[in-house]
């Protein structure tokens, strides 16, 4: 009788045991990836994020979960390298400018002014073997890059009009934290204020600051356009990111969902480029069409004035940056020059007619 009790009781002790055992392999908790950045959701960083948390968690079939914070709800400018060197977070998409103050000075190859005649030479320095010195510099730093993101060539705004190079003295100009920034503005005539980019429109609202350089989608997504009475459409530098992960992080992750991780910010990449130049015209249209802005076509010949007044900038940094990293990207710059020269000349050649 006592027996009888017993097996049955046995069995079902042995059934809710094995029940519990496979319960967490059937219910794992997701890895979370916390990605943090500090600009509007409606940007080319803020899609490509969300682009980006799409892909991870179709692709890995939940095994991850990417929390998205946008805004710097998180983290400010100055906070969030800081966040991912502890772990706070484990993705960012820093400006490129932030790696100067976090001691990886080549990164400021980026802030030269006007070292960047065109995207196809801008995509060739990030793609092809300067990127990568780039990257495995950041390596000593607890960190890991996985791509280069675009967000397009800088204008200059201000409540004055910025048409020469002595409409630039004395101006206070909001800039990131970059020591070449900062001699590009000093260059110009300017006095170069570093600030959180969270912090400029009421900065120039309140007149802390008479002016700034961004990208049109940034201008606009941050409705500084609200705040600045003069546009100018000057190219004269870039702003683009790097993302980038806690490196113990990323090498603790299993081998085949960092592979999945990878080639979804591959192909995140590829889209964020496409929508980059979209964004930025889409943007310098609406704010031409609100009409607070007065925008001003840098005619050529003020552009190679502008060019030739910040081009010691490029050789005051030298050291700190890297000859060999400037020389190099000249180098493609000449390359992608030559191959549209070559282009040119073999479209004439065969628009030609043959004479008889």
């Amino acid at each position: 009788m006592k027996l009888s009790i017993v097996l049955p009781t046995l069995a079902l002790a042995l059934a809710a045991a094995t029940s519990f055992a496979t319960a967490p392999a059937q219910a794992a908790e997701p890895i979370v990836i916390k990605f943090s950045h500090v600009v509007a959701p409606n940007t080319p960083k803020g899609r490509a994020a969300d682009y980006f948390k799409k892909l991870a968690e179709e692709r890995s079939h939940g095994r991850v979960k990417v929390e998205v914070y946008p805004n710097s709800q998180l983290y400010k400018d100055r906070e969030e390298m800081e966040a991912l060197q502890i772990g706070a977070v484990q993705m960012l998409a820093p400006s490129l400018a932030k790696f100067g103050p976090l001691g990886v000075r080549s990164f400021e190859l980026f802030d030269l002014p006007y070292i960047f005649p065109n995207k196809e030479t801008l995509y060739r320095v990030m793609d092809g073997d300067i990127g990568k010195k780039l990257f495995t510099l950041l390596d000593a730093k607890g960190i890991t890059g996985l791509g280069f993101w675009d967000n397009g060539f800088k204008q200059m705004s201000a409540n004055t009009p910025l048409h020469s190079l002595a409409d630039f003295k004395g101006l206070k100009m909001r800039i990131q934290s970059s020591k070449v920034l900062e001699a590009q503005m000093q260059a110009l005539g300017a006095n170069p204020q570093v600030m959180a980019f969270s912090e400029v429109y009421s900065a120039l609202q309140q007149g802390v600051v008479d002016g700034t350089e961004n990208p049109m989608s940034n201008l606009y997504t941050q409705k500084m356009h609200e705040v600045q009475k003069h546009l100018t459409l000057s190219d004269h530098g870039y702003l683009g990111y790097a993302v980038i992960v806690n490196k113990k992080f990323w090498g603790d992750l299993p081998a085949d969902l960092r592979a999945t991780l990878d080639q979804a910010m591959r192909d995140t990449t590829v889209f964020e480029r496409k929508i980059a130049q979209v964004e930025n015209d889409e943007a310098l249209a609406k704010v031409k069409a609100a009409g607070t802005t007065q925008v001003y076509v840098l005619p050529y010949k003020d552009r190679v004035a502008w060019q030739q007044a910040l081009l010691p900038v490029h050789k005051a940094f030298e050291e700190k940056i890297g000859r060999d990293l400037i020389q190099a990207t000249y180098r493609v710059a000449a390359q992608v020059e030559k191959g549209k020269t070559t282009a040119r000349a073999n479209k004439h050649k065969a628009a030609k007619p043959e004479k008889k």
